[in-house]
């Protein structure tokens, strides 16, 4: 049986994933410090927040391309955006995914930031786009490896992702870094889905490219981080920049989003009253955010600078004591090379780990 060359040829677990199992199936407690699942992860959410979901407007169906416009309206008013420049997808994969389709060929190549996310190089695969990397440094902060870029540039080169702040690094562009990247001339693709989680942002940082105009901007959101809701399935991507290359991109989207018009009806006619979660949503998950990252910086181990988001970095680790930790210890985290660090030594851990979880599991990273 022959298959696509754009998915892995290979798709045996890895030996943590392997070892993981085994443990689950031997019944183990799991110390999860790699937990990213708000509705797993011990978040409370007001009774009767789903209510909304079974309002008559849903059961009506309304195909519309960049999705209903009370929707969209709704998300143009958070971001201060025209009405006209807002598109309505199903997730930020799915708008990553229709980004490639707009913006590249086969063969055609995206920058991407390392470390960062691994899922892009699954995303592009599918599109049959290549990824190609630029580097972040860390010098007390991170910063972006201008001259990682100009090496990875080619002709086939036809976007750059940033992701802002960053997941595993929780650092957010500065004000100086954002002209550069303008100045390369080519399309942003800014995805934004921790930017309300700050946590210690530095002064010059950049919290949004909403506003940016000398570029073409693609500034993606959705509820999955916003509300702690993923199962709703409801994301956003802005369209920004010189007007000309809007209406154009905005004419080619409106093919693909029309090709599979797959936001849900009832999540649409439901933003409204799931965006007044964010309150309590988002004051619970700083509150942890804040707590575990306390905590983690008290115990002595070398927790590298985070300003926003959900997961911490630990610098100086054995990467090899991960499978170790998880077969003796019963402690999962992940390694740095999950997220393509260019060099070993780091451990990633997710600050929003329930408290009792994300303390036993570090004293026992510790003890190892």
């Amino acid at each position: 049986m022959r298959f696509s060359d754009r998915l892995p040829r290979e798709l045996r677990p890895n030996a943590l994933a392997e070892c993981l199992r085994d443990k689950r199936r031997s019944g183990a407690r799991i110390l999860d410090l790699t937990e990213s699942n708000p509705t797993q992860a011990g978040i409370e959410y007001p009774a009767g927040f789903m209510d909304s979901l079974a309002s008559e407007a849903a059961a009506r169906y309304s195909p519309e391309p960049f999705g209903l416009l009370p929707a969209r309206e709704i998300v143009a008013r958070e971001y201060g955006a025209p009405v006209d420049r807002v598109v309505l997808t199903a997730s930020t994969s799915e708008a990553y995914s229709w980004l490639f389709k707009l913006l590249c060929n086969p063969g055609d190549e995206v920058l991407v930031p390392r470390p960062s996310y691994p899922l892009f190089e699954f995303l592009a695969a599918l599109e049959s786009v290549n990824v190609r990397h630029y580097n972040l440094f860390y010098d007390h902060g991170w910063f972006i490896d201008f001259h990682s870029i100009e090496q990875a540039l080619t002709a086939r080169t036809r976007a750059i992702v940033l992701v802002n702040p960053n997941n595993p690094t929780g650092h957010f562009l500065r004000r100086h870094e954002l002209s550069q990247l303008a100045a390369f001339g080519l399309p942003i693709v800014s995805d934004e889905v921790f930017r309300d989680y700050a946590l210690q942002p530095a002064p010059d940082s950049v919290m949004t490219l909403r506003n940016v105009d000398d570029a073409l901007v693609f500034t993606l959101n959705g509820l999955s981080k916003t509300v702690g809701l993923p199962q709703m399935k409801l994301a956003w991507m802005i369209v920004n920049g010189p007007p000309g290359a809007v209406r154009e991109s905005l004419a080619r989207l409106e093919i693909i989003a029309d090709t599979y018009l797959s936001a849900g009806t009832p999540v649409q006619c439901a933003l409204a009253s799931l965006l007044e979660l964010r309150g309590p949503v988002q004051g619970q998950i700083l509150a942890r955010l804040r707590s575990n990252l306390d905590f983690l910086r008290s115990t002595g181990l070398r927790v590298l600078d985070v300003e926003g988001g959900w997961y911490a970095v630990i610098a100086g680790a054995d990467e090899d004591s991960v499978i170790p930790l998880l077969r003796d210890r019963d402690v999962l985290v992940q390694p740095g090379y999950f997220y393509d660090f260019e060099r070993p030594g780091y451990l990633v851990l997710s600050l929003l780990t329930p408290p009792d979880v994300f303390r036993e599991g570090v004293r026992r990273i510790i003890r190892a």
